[in-house]
């Protein structure tokens, strides 16, 4: 498996790994990195892709100068290779929301996790990113996602998820794909909180959408995400949610 590189917004890089045998024809296990005067990655991937992602990631950084490490949930795809990211860059450290710690990450990480509050801002020097807590969006206990306010770019992690292999960066539909593989595979607990809190994170008025699985979005991200906001809806009215 090869892991591709795509610059989808100003210093942000999509590090993309098609994994031939998930989904419907495939589907891209996408992480991020955000080169700043602080580096970070979000999202860590699995184990088994770790030789090939740090390579990627190391041909844009020297993995030395990662200093911070985040993603939204506990899963394999979102934190499974935390610690060989940990051990591979010293000066790295992962940051998450209370939850986050006290269910994973202060017995299992490598060193302390740094514990953000919802909404907190991190100064990664050249790029600021704000934290916010979003529990059951898209699934667990302890998910929350990340905003950079300094290129409008909301890390969506599995909110829009679609099959297969499409281009890197799209400014096409992505809600119809996606709003498919939600009826499909029922991966989002959907409950009364889940459409507002999609609904506030649409408010951020994202310029760019950085997609876990399959391609990101360039453009106006509000209306793609009331959109999803609505099927949301739909689907808990017709006493299809999961929650």
């Amino acid at each position: 498996m090869e892991t591709r590189v795509q610059e989808i917004a100003a210093g942000i890089f999509r590090l993309s790994t098609l994994v031939p045998t998930a989904g419907a024809g495939g589907m891209t296990f996408n992480q991020f990195l955000l080169v700043a005067d602080e580096p970070m990655l979000f999202h860590c991937g699995q184990k088994a892709l770790f030789p090939s992602v740090s390579k990627a990631a190391g041909s844009v950084i020297d993995l030395h100068r990662l200093r911070w490490i985040g993603y939204s949930h506990l899963e394999a795809d979102e934190c499974g290779a935390l610690n060989d990211w940990l051990a591979a860059s010293p000066n790295a450290t992962v940051a998450h929301g209370r939850m986050g710690c006290n269910l994973w990450l202060n017995d299992q990480a490598l060193r302390p996790p740094r514990v953000l509050a919802d909404g907190e801002v991190v100064d990664l020097g050249g790029k600021r990113v704000r934290f916010i807590a979003t529990p059951h969006v898209p699934h667990c206990w302890d998910a929350a996602l990340l905003f950079d306010e300094s290129t409008g770019t909301l890390f969506t992690s599995d909110l829009l998820t679609q099959f297969g292999d499409p281009p890197s960066l799209t400014s096409g539909d992505v809600l119809g794909p996606a709003t498919a593989v939600e009826q499909r595979l029922k991966f989002t607990p959907i409950s009364a909180q889940t459409a507002p809190t999609v609904r506030k994170l649409a408010d951020l008025n994202p310029s760019t959408l950085a997609v876990m699985h399959g391609s990101s979005y360039s453009g106006a991200g509000k209306p793609v995400l009331d959109g999803l906001a609505s099927f949301y809806d739909a689907q808990l009215r017709a006493g299809l949610g999961q929650g």
